[in-house]
This record gives C-alpha cells, structure tokens and sequence, in this order.
C-alpha cells in the first residue's frame, strides 16, 4: 500500500477559523449571510428550538450564558442552572439582560423579529425559522446543519436526523386518503398566529398548511379540510364555527391546547372546549378519532428542534400507530 506522508517537521495543523459566514434571517425574515464567531463559547438563548439543536449537538452545556424561560421539561437544566441569567421570554427579551450576558451570539426564533435590530447591536443574531413549504423535517435538518457548521460538527447532523424520514413515510401511509382538521384550544383571549386551526370558546379559525402544525398536512398527508377556506390562512386563519367542522366532517381532528402550552391559569381544558354536542356529531368523535397532541408546549413553543420533532412525531405515533 502507498505510504501515508507526515507532515513536514515544523508544520502545524491549520488552525479553526475566527467566524464562519451562515445563511440567516433578518428583522424583515429574508435570508441573508452572517458573519458569527466560529466556535462561540458564549452563547444567548431566545429560541427553543435553536436551544434544542444545540443541546441535542452537545455543544449548549456550559456554553449557554443567558435564556428565556422555557416550561419544556427536556431543557430546565438551561433555565434552573444558577450560572445561566433570565433574558425574558420568547416573545420578549430583556434587552440589559442580553446586554449583561456579554454574548457572542444571540439565537432568536419568530416572535422576536421585532427585536433583531436591538439586539444585533449586541452580538450577531442568527434567526431561524421552520418553512412550511419546505417541510418541517426539512427545515429542522437545514437549521440543526447552520448551527452545526458553527461548531465544525455537520458531520453530526445526519446521525442525529436518521430515522424521522422513515417515521414520516409510516405514518404518511397511514394517513393516505384521510381528511383531518387540525386546531389549537384557547378560550383565554384572541387566536394566536401560525396554527392550521384555532379552537375557542366561540368558535373555530380555520387556517391552511402554512403555519405551525403544517407537519400534519403537508408531510403526513391528511387532507387538510382548512385549506377548503377561501381567504389568506397563514395568520389569524378564517374564522369559522364549529357547523364548519360539522359540515366538512373529518375523519380526524387534531387538537393543540393552547392554554396548556404556554400554562395559562385557569383555563377551561380543550377537551370541553372540543366535545361539543356539534363536534360530538362528526364521524371524528364517534369514531374516537379527536387526537390531543400530548405535548402542546412542544409543538407550540418549539417546533424546529430535533427533539421536539422527535416528541411530536412520538404524540402522533401514539394515537393513529398505537
């Protein structure tokens, strides 16, 4: 066999770049290149799903200096730890927080995008973000590979994406020739953005497959009776009654608690909301097929993680796979 050179005496490895150029969004939501430390060794936290990917590349312990709060069970240990400040919320950052963090990099998802000016003034902000139309799946796999080629660990994402395209196709097949409405419970204020439904105490906002819960229509394949609305549904949706779903009777209805995600105190549960006596007359009902996603945080706070697209493929294996 040929013989392997060594490198010539005196010769050094070559050493890791300062920053790495990477494709993110700005405050407008178009994709634009980034300049961010490679290798960030301080690192804030304003999205879960970015906070998911790295937790799930090993590269978030001890690194993470500053996140918002978060009710996910799998990622306490960033908020609990003493070590790690409190930079508000999701949906609102402490910017002195931020500040006082002294990050080298600020991770962001959607309801942020109002901040990204502010807070770029404080470290580079890479903005993420899941993109219906591309897929769920395929999303999280372009987004874990962006925060992965910021460590020099895309080598790793393939290992930690194997498998969900196998889940999607078993549970697509299960779902060939099936119609499904897929809603959100909230009985505690006004419908919440980018849902393909929303359930509240007086009605039902249909919305298509352009929003959060897209997976179950466009990857999985039920035929999404919100897309029979003939009005813009990616934001607040059309708001329907529930003679809507009545009408349209699908064969599955998919329910996300609302209240549940983001713990609203006492809030009427979804199932009460749901089990109408005009719900109760849809060949979903009565063939047991409401299905209650069990982690509604998780897909509503968090959506574009590996482990919560692991969780939610888990919520839907559970009730249509048994």
């Amino acid at each position: 066999s040929p013989a392997v050179e060594s490198p010539a005496a005196g010769t050094e490895a070559p050493s890791a770049p300062e920053t790495v150029t990477i494709t993110s969004l700005n405050a407008d939501k178009e994709a634009v290149e980034l300049e961010v430390p490679y290798d960030p060794q301080r690192i804030a936290i304003l999205d879960m799903a970015s906070l998911d990917i790295l937790d799930a590349l090993g590269v978030a312990g001890g690194r993470v200096v500053g996140s918002a709060d978060t009710s996910l069970d799998y990622l306490q240990s960033y908020v609990t730890d003493e070590n790690v400040a409190n930079l508000g919320t999701i949906k609102t950052a402490d910017l002195e927080a931020v500040m006082a963090a002294q990050p080298d990099v600020i991770f962001i998802g959607g309801r942020l995008a109002k901040s990204y000016d502010a807070l770029s003034e404080i470290a580079p902000v890479v903005y993420l973000a899941t993109d219906s139309e591309l897929g769920v799946v395929e999303s999280v796999r372009q987004n874990a590979a962006t925060i992965a080629s910021m460590f020099g660990l895309e080598d790793k994402v393939d290992e930690l994406m194997a498998g969900f395209d196998a889940r999607i196709q078993t549970l697509a097949d299960f779902a060939a020739d099936k119609t499904a409405v897929a809603g959100l419970c909230s009985c505690s204020g006004g419908p919440p953005r980018h849902c393909v439904g929303l359930v509240t105490s007086g009605g039902f906002n249909v919305l298509g497959n352009d929003g959060r819960c897209s997976i179950i229509g466009r990857e999985i394949g039920f035929e999404n009776i919100g897309v029979d609305a003939d009005i813009d549904t990616s934001t607040h949706g059309n708001e329907a009654s529930f003679e809507f779903v009545v009408e349209k009777n699908p064969d599955y209805i998919f329910v996300m608690d609302r209240d549940a995600a983001i713990q609203t105190d006492g809030a009427q549960l979804a199932q009460e909301i749901m089990e109408n006596e005009l719900v109760m007359g849809t060949d979903a009902y009565k063939n047991g097929n409401i299905v209650y996603l069990a982690h509604p945080a998780v897909w509503y706070t968090a959506e574009g993680g590996i482990t919560a697209l692991d969780i939610m493929l888990q919520d839907l294996e559970s009730k249509l796979l048994g």
